[in-house]
């Protein structure tokens, strides 16, 4: 389940909640109680292994050979 960063208006707290996407944007109260809250744009770190190396050269406008 995705977490969302909100910070509150009223006391400067930030904090996380685990919700379905499908809340993503519902309203959300700090953990002090207050209501004023904004939901925090949040970076995204994805790890992993990959099985195959990215492909080198070729591709795109610049090395494609489309432009003039």
């Amino acid at each position: 389940m995705p977490r969302y960063d909100f910070r509150c208006r009223e006391c400067g707290d930030t904090f996380e909640l685990s919700r379905p996407m499908a809340e993503a944007g519902d309203p959300a109260s700090c953990p002090q109680g207050h209501g004023d809250t904004v939901r925090l744009l949040s970076t995204v770190a994805v790890g992993g292994r990959a099985s195959a190396p990215a492909p080198s050269g070729g591709g795109g406008c610049c090395g494609g050979g489309c432009c003039s």
